[in-house]
């Protein structure tokens, strides 16, 4: 005969695996026994790291491990930074001594308005740019050199872009165009022997049609090394500068601006040879990236453990919950088992693991991607620090700025939402009306910044002053424009947003006095009473006493 305090109902085809496990066990001691066990189970998940160690005797790797990143991550950042630094200024003042080199009486200061206004200066400029390019080995104090393709080293283009047909006489009023482009080019190549002489119009036969002409742009390509690493034990780069002056003349205003555009493109070095030990130095750096690259990767894996752990257990709460309560549990209780901070950390780690990767590429001069590698390890050292909030979380001190971010949220979304509705209304207006008759607005780029300069206190006066006064009609929509914007913005939306965050934080703090409002999983958790060094939690290794078990293996007490 059975016995009847283990007998159990079958199970049905419909049933989900683990509210079949629980079908199998009807007796009421083994209920409690169960309903124990998963309370016992549920307060040690949320424990903290101390608690944690108190109860099993678990040591705090996690907390351990983030802290020694902290360092590790910053260190790793601030030496990359440093050498980010290098290449950012040997960009910057090639890119000035090019400005110096090839654009006649540049000043410093002067990109907005360096602009020729006859016919004698285009050409000037033109040719003295030719000039220079001519003469760059002898003139140059930089180790500038032309680029070589095979043997041969590329040539400098001089293109003229002008309308296919155009007849134009403002003094009549009348004007016959064709709109196409035309684009009529010109090779110099750096060979070309000067004879003692400046290059001019008779020895390249070069004439501009200027009521035609839309532009004129001489484009060549320069090299260099970055020599200056060295002396920071780092191995050079070397650089391709591939250089545009651009003529405008698209307004047809009278006034051809000019300006000088810079690509730059970093490359590996084809052979090299550096003496002393600034090898040594870079595999001290690739060693320690190494390290950084491990102690993330551990990182990784025990914060992914912590995740599936806590959907395993979200999964065995909710299945406990729709048999024994007949309740399903609520989506926010479900969520309190996903670590929103776990899975910050994993991001973080990944993309820690793929910045360094790339930093030992770019050391070894492999990879140039600067850039890429500076926006990984800025975002992954970023969200390490914000990780650290988490285990500052434990102490309530620290925790009311933690509690009061993650409630005020939803309802700062959705008043920004509503903001935004009103901002972006302001940012067209203010674009299509104010654009021509103020430098502040000409683009929605520049109205959005401008505006939000208003909304902190920043350039008020200026903005006002710098409107143009030629339609009176304009000027007073610009008063009503911007003292409305002001006043709607700085007095009411900033002042209910900075209320509503206000708010939260005195709901907040009175709950911290009070208690906060419990939950279906709080109220089910605090009715296990066992103190973390009570001893109760080292009888419960994870491995020994699990909710789920499968029908195959419950099937034998029938």
């Amino acid at each position: 005969m059975e016995n009847p305090e283990v007998a159990v109902s079958s199970c049905s085809a419909h049933d989900d695996e683990n509210v079949c496990s629980y079908k199998r066990h009807s007796s009421v001691s083994q209920e409690a026994l169960l309903e124990d066990q998963l309370r016992r189970k549920l307060k040690f998940f949320f424990m903290n790291p101390c608690e944690k160690f108190w109860a099993r005797g678990r040591k705090p790797w996690k907390l351990g491990i983030q802290l020694l990143k902290i360092v590790m991550v910053t260190v790793q950042l601030v030496v990359f930074g440093l050498s980010n630094q290098m290449v950012v200024a040997f960009k910057e003042e090639n890119t000035v001594a090019f400005k110096h080199l090839f654009l006649k009486g540049y000043m410093d200061r002067m990109d907005d308005t360096y602009a020729v206004y006859t016919q004698t200066d285009v050409y000037d400029q033109i040719f003295f740019a030719i000039n220079q390019y001519l003469q760059l080995p002898n003139i140059s104090v930089g180790n500038h050199a032309y680029e070589k393709r095979g043997a041969e080293e590329t040539p400098l283009a001089v293109c003229q872009q002008f309308y296919k047909r155009g007849i134009i006489c403002p003094g009549n009023d009348t004007f016959d165009i064709d709109p196409e482009i035309v684009t009529d080019c010109l090779y110099i190549e750096p060979t070309t022997s000067l004879h003692n002489a400046t290059m001019g119009k008779h020895n390249l036969n070069f004439t501009l049609d200027f009521p035609r002409l839309v532009a004129v742009q001489l484009m060549f390509n320069l090299k260099a090394i970055n020599l200056q690493t060295v002396r920071h034990h780092e191995l050079p780069d070397c650089y391709d500068f591939t250089l545009r002056i651009v003529f405008d003349n698209k307004a047809h205003s009278g006034r051809i601006k000019i300006s000088l555009d810079n690509d730059i493109a970093i490359r590996e070095c084809k052979d090299w040879h550096v003496s002393g030990s600034i090898q040594k130095n870079t595999h001290y750096m690739m060693i320690f990236d190494a390290f950084v690259i491990l102690t993330c990767l551990t990182s990784l894996i025990l914060c992914t453990r912590s995740v599936i752990k806590g959907i395993w257990l979200q999964r065995e709460f909710v299945s406990f919950f729709l048999y024994y309560y007949k309740k399903e549990v609520s989506f926010s209780d479900q969520m309190e088992f996903v670590n929103g901070w776990y899975i910050l950390i994993i991001v973080s780690d990944v993309l820690t693991i793929v910045g360094s990767t790339l930093k030992m590429e770019i050391q070894a001069k492999s990879l140039t991607s600067y850039d890429v590698c500076s926006i990984l390890l800025g975002i992954s050292t970023m969200l390490v620090w914000l990780g650290v909030i988490r285990y500052l979380g434990f102490f309530q001190k620290y925790n009311l700025l933690i509690l009061t971010l993650r409630a005020a949220l939803p309802n700062v979304m959705r008043f920004c939402c509503c903001a935004a509705m009103i901002y972006l209304g302001y940012c067209f207006c203010g674009w299509i009306v104010l654009g021509p008759y103020h430098v502040k607005f000409r683009t929605l780029n520049m109205v959005s910044e401008c505006l939000f300069s208003l909304i902190n206190g920043d350039d008020m006066f200026a903005t006002f002053a710098q409107m143009q006064q030629k339609s009176y009609l304009v000027w007073l929509f610009s008063r009503i424009y911007l003292y409305s914007f002001i006043s709607l913005f700085i007095y009411m939306v900033l002042s209910l947003f900075i209320a509503l965050i206000t708010d939260t934080y005195e709901t907040v703090k009175h709950y911290q006095q009070d208690g906060f409002p419990e939950t279906e999983l709080q109220k089910f958790i605090s009715q296990c009473k066992d103190s973390p060094n009570s001893g109760k939690y080292r009888l419960e290794e994870e491995s020994s006493a699990s909710l789920f078990c499968c029908c195959n293996g419950c099937s034998g007490h029938i």
